[in-house]
């Protein structure tokens, strides 16, 4: 045992750290695409910037990618709990790297969707897999603390994409001729996700030497395949006969409903203890406002700024960054709060309650404020980083609550299934609240239609019933 400071440092500290990182580069290239679609379209990039709906179409991009990311998280867990979820980490963060240099490639508009499908196709196995190496190597009183660590990663990537990818597109125009500096930013990002899946693929071997990777690449591929056909088929639907983003949006989820269908009856006898649960399908259904909230004011916070502030877009997006850095503090908080709870005996339950609660109250209170004409950007900071705040250190909370109920054998399957159903949200709430405030002409509908949604989930958790009883400590990973 070493020592880190005054913090005794452990083995599956190392574990957190590496799968942290694996979160930096995850989040940053999947961030990536908003900047480097906006580059294209004010600088007339031929295959995106000449569109007549330059916007919309690259919108369309982000909801593509958003589906494949969501329709591996069930079969990425699957997988996991079968293969090993080193195994699938491994190959995902690997396959994120890869298919982010190809990214930079791409000459055409098909193929550039295309790789920003696959990218979300390989990305989507991780989550499943990390919450679950995190629950089998952390001892259970600091479960909820080691997943919000972790998953700050996804905060600091998005942060890191943003900031960094001007100066990586300024890079790209002083070494390549004509309008290709948007490449760069893929050949950087990709470039550094495939030395951390090396560095990843180093450490696991040292602790597993024969992980299944061929098996479980060829057995991804085949889940894959199927879904890049279907969602590429809805692009060229929605492009044939001039479908509207929403309409999109609802065959993506009809999509998600197919792919929950086949779990529960290709898979159900055999993964009945994570999807015949009541209690983790109501964590489940509860996950859809989270991952609502969190597309809706990651899509939108600028637009609702300015628009209520009547300020610059500068301005406007420096504001909206306190609602995106409140996770670099609120997720580690909620884990550590909530381990605080368990080793007091209290549960993590009370504590998802509460945060879920306040954060709904404040969300209404917010959408109170811009009703009334609230122009206030300080104001709205304050709102957005204390809503944010709550918001973020609920999640690690509902994930630690989720292994605690979901059999140790299947939880890779049961983080799937929670971020699977939950990523409707995220596929759905850029698309509603763009309507709403269409039809409005301001974003208070949509504020308030978020604040209810939350309110919704805090209903269904109240019926979750928590373990009772603790697991015993676990021998820490080496």
């Amino acid at each position: 045992m070493g020592a880190f400071g005054r913090w005794p440092w452990q083995g599956y500290h190392k574990l957190w750290m590496l799968l942290l990182l694996g979160w930096v580069v995850s989040a940053a290239d999947r961030t990536i695409t908003g900047p480097v679609i906006t580059w294209m379209i004010e600088n007339q990039v031929s295959f995106l910037g000449a569109s007549d709906h330059p916007h919309a179409l690259g919108g369309l991009v982000g909801s593509l990618f958003f589906a494949g990311y969501m329709l591996t998280q069930f079969p990425g867990g699957y997988l996991g709990d079968k293969y090993g979820h080193r195994t699938i980490i491994v190959i995902s963060i690997l396959w994120a790297g890869v298919a982010t240099i190809v990214s930079g490639f791409v000459t055409s508009l098909v193929g550039f969707i295309a790789l920003r499908v696959i990218t979300g196709l390989g990305e989507g196995a991780y989550y499943s897999n990390d919450r679950t190496l995190i629950a089998e190597k952390t001892p259970f009183e600091k479960r909820s603390f080691g997943m919000g660590v972790v998953i700050t990663g996804l905060s600091i990537g998005i942060t890191l994409a943003i900031l960094l990818s001007p100066y990586l597109i300024n890079w790209g125009q002083a070494w390549m001729p004509g309008k290709n500096g948007w490449r760069m930013p893929f050949f950087v990002l990709g470039a550094i996700t495939m030395i951390m899946g090396v560095w990843l693929y180093r450490y696991f071997r040292a602790q597993q030497p024969n992980l299944p990777y061929r098996a479980a690449v060829l057995e991804l591929l085949k889940y894959s395949a199927v879904f890049l056909a279907a969602i590429m088929a809805v692009y060229f639907l929605s492009e044939s006969i001039g479908m509207p983003d929403y309409g999109v949006a609802a065959i993506e989820l009809i999509l998600a409903f197919l792919l929950i269908g086949f779990a529960f009856g290709k898979k159900g006898k055999e993964l009945s203890p994570v999807l015949y649960n009541k209690n983790l399908l109501l964590l489940y259904i509860a996950a859809i406002a989270i991952l609502w909230n969190l597309w809706f004011f990651g899509f939108w916070s600028v637009a609702i700024i300015s628009n209520a502030a009547d300020t610059s877009f500068l301005k406007a997006a420096l504001t909206a960054t306190f609602n995106a850095g409140a996770g670099i503090l609120g997720f580690p908080a909620g884990g550590w709060l909530a381990d605080y709870a368990v080793r007091k005996g209290w549960g993590r339950k009370g504590m998802l309650l509460s945060f879920t609660l306040i954060q709904g109250l404040l969300t209404l209170g917010f959408g109170f404020y811009l009703s009334q004409g609230g122009q206030s950007v300080v104001l709205m900071a304050v709102l957005l980083f204390v809503t944010s705040l709550f918001f973020n250190a609920l999640q690690p909370i509902s994930q630690a609550l989720t292994a605690d109920i979901a059999p140790a054998e299947y939880r890779g399957a049961a983080f799937g299934m929670w971020n699977l159903i939950g990523e409707m949200g995220a596929v759905m709430s850029p698309v509603v609240s763009g309507a709403l405030r269409d039809a409005t002409g301001t974003w208070t509908a949509a504020v308030m239609l978020d604040g209810a949604l939350i309110l919704a989930s805090f209903v269904l958790i109240l019926f979750v019933r928590e373990k009772a009883a603790e697991e015993p400590l676990m021998k820490v990973a080496n």
